[in-house]
C-alpha cells in the first residue's frame, strides 16, 4: 500500500531554491524572449545587435551606448588632412532602433555577472542573458610617462575619431611654414596597425599644398608594420624628403613626453615639435575590466569559434577589446566578429553547437587623392586563436590606375560597411 508524504517546510524551502536557481541559470526561458545587451555602439556592436535581430525577431536586444551619434574612425585621417569634414564620418542609430532594437543612450556603469544585471551611469539596472561587450579601445594613460588626458589636449592622440580628430587639424592648419610634425606611434597591439602610415601620408599630403618646408617625424616603437613596402614606396614617389621615420632598433621608441613644450623624449634623443601627435598604448574599453573580462594584458581573452569571455560566463567580447590572434583589430574584422558572435548565441540559445567562423577583413590605405592599398584577409580559428587562412595584398609595383582603382574601392568600401552598420 503506498503511503502518501506531505510535503514539510524544509521540502517547501528547497524547492524553491531549486525554482530560483533554474529562473537564474535560464531566466529568459522561464519569463519570455531571451533578453540580449550589447554595450558598445561602434561597427562590431552594432554589427552584432542587427544580425541577433535578423536571426531571430523574437529576441529582445538592447544597444546600450552614450553616445547618440558614432563619428567612424576609416577614413577620419582624411579629415585631418582636410580631405573631408566630419559630417561625413557621422552616422545615427535611428534605423537600428527601427529595426526593434531598443537603444540606450547611457553608459553602462557597473556589470553584476552572477545577477546578470547592467546598471547604468543615471542607476537603472537592466537584465540580460547574454551580454555581449563591444566597447573598442580605451587609451593607456598611465603608460607613457608625462602623457593624461590633460596632455593629450595639447599633444592629440586622434585615436578616437570626434574632438580629437579636429584638435589635431586646427593645430596643423596653424602650423607655420617650415614645423616639424612628430607622430609617436605605440608597440602593437593597437587599433588599425596601418592606421599611423596612412596618417603620415595624408598630413604629408596637407603639408606639402600648403606648407611645403615642414617635414614629418615618425618615432615608432616597432621595426616592422604592415604593408611596410608600399607605404615606403609611396612615400619615396609622392612625398621625397618630407618623411623621416626612426624605428625600434634606431631609438624610435618613446620614452616620455613634456606637453609644456611639446618635447617628445626617447632613449636616444629629445624632439622638440610643432604639432605632436602621440598615440599612446591601448586597452580594451573600461567597461570590459570593469565587467571582469579584461586579464592582466589589458585585453580579453574569448573562445574563438563563440566569442564567449574566458573570464567571465554568459559574456562575449567582439571587436578590437578581444584577444583574437592574427585578426586584426580593425572595422570590418569588428563588423565580422560581430555577426559571427550573434550566430553563436542564437544557435546556444537553441540547443545547438556553434559553426566555425569564416571571418572576412579588409584594410584600405590612402596615400593621397585618388592613391590607395589593401589589405584582404580571411581568418578562422586555430589552436584557440584567429589565424590567417588567406591574405591577399596589393601589389608594391602596382601601375597608378589600380592604385586609383583601390581608392575607389575604398570609398565603397566604407559605404557598404556604414550602411550595414548604421543605414
Amino acid at each position: 500500500m503506498a503511503v502518501t508524504r506531505h510535503p514539510t517546510r524544509r521540502d517547501v524551502v528547497r524547492g524553491a531554491a531549486a525554482v530560483a536557481a533554474a529562473a537564474l541559470a535560464r531566466p529568459s526561458l522561464a519569463l519570455g524572449a531571451p533578453r540580449i545587451a550589447v554595450i558598445g555602439g561602434g561597427f562590431g556592436g552594432a554589427a552584432c545587435a542587427r544580425a541577433l535581430r535578423r536571426l531571430d525577431a523574437k529576441l529582445q536586444v538592447t544597444l546600450i551606448e552614450p553616445n547618440k551619434t558614432f563619428t567612424a574612425c576609416p577614413f577620419s585621417n582624411e579629415v585631418i588632412a582636410g580631405l573631408r569634414e566630419l559630417s561625413a564620418q557621422q552616422f545615427t542609430y535611428d534605423k537600428i532602433a527601427a529595426d526593434g532594437i531598443t537603444v540606450v543612450a547611457q553608459a553602462a556603469a557597473k556589470i553584476d555577472a552572477q545577477a546578470r544585471t547592467i546598471t547604468l551611469s543615471d542607476g537603472t539596472t537592466l537584465s540580460y542573458d547574454r551580454l555581449v561587450l563591444a566597447p573598442g579601445i580605451d587609451m593607456r594613460f598611465d603608460a607613457l610617462p608625462g602623457y593624461d588626458e590633460a596632455a593629450a589636449e595639447r599633444m592629440p592622440h586622434a585615436w578616437k575619431a570626434g574632438a580629437q580628430t579636429m584638435l589635431l587639424r586646427r593645430q596643423l592648419e596653424a602650423m607655420d611654414d617650415g614645423g616639424l610634425v612628430v607622430i609617436a606611434v605605440p608597440a602593437a597591439p593597437l587599433r588599425c596597425p596601418p592606421a599611423p602610415y596612412e596618417r603620415t601620408s595624408l598630413i604629408a599630403h596637407y603639408l606639402e599644398a600648403t606648407k611645403p618646408k615642414s617635414k614629418i617625424l615618425v618615432l615608432d616603437a616597432k621595426d616592422n608594420y604592415s604593408q611596410q613596402k608600399l607605404f615606403e614606396k609611396a612615400w619615396a614617389e609622392l612625398y621625397p624628403g618630407m618623411i623621416e621615420r626612426i624605428a625600434l632598433s634606431q631609438g624610435g621608441r618613446v620614452t616620455s613626453v613634456d606637453p609644456a613644450t611639446n618635447e617628445i623624449i626617447t632613449d636616444f634623443g629629445n624632439y622638440t615639435a610643432a604639432v605632436a601627435n602621440v598615440i599612446p598604448p591601448q586597452r580594451a574599453g573600461r567597461i570590459a575590466e570593469i565587467a571582469g573580462a579584461a586579464d592582466h594584458t589589458g585585453w580579453c581573452p574569448i573562445d574563438p569559434i563563440s566569442f564567449a569571455s574566458k573570464l567571465v560566463p554568459n559574456i562575449h567580447v567582439i571587436g578590437d577589446a578581444a584577444i583574437a590572434g592574427g585578426i586584426p583589430k580593425s572595422a570590418s574584422a569588428a563588423a565580422a566578429q560581430g555577426r559571427a558572435c550573434a550566430a553563436a548565441i542564437v544557435n546556444a540559445l537553441a540547443g545547438k553547437a556553434p559553426e566555425t567562423p569564416r571571418l572576412d577583413g579588409a584594410c584600405y590605405n590612402t596615400v593621397a587623392p585618388g592613391y590607395a592599398f589593401s589589405l584582404k584577409g580571411i581568418y578562422q580559428p586555430k589552436e584557440d586563436q584567429y589565424a590567417e587562412a588567406e591574405v591577399t595584398t596589393s601589389p608594391v609595383d602596382a601601375p597608378r590606375e589600380v592604385q586609383q582603382r583601390e581608392a575607389n574601392q575604398a570609398l565603397d568600401w566604407f559605404k557598404t560597411i556604414t550602411g550595414d552598420a548604421f543605414g
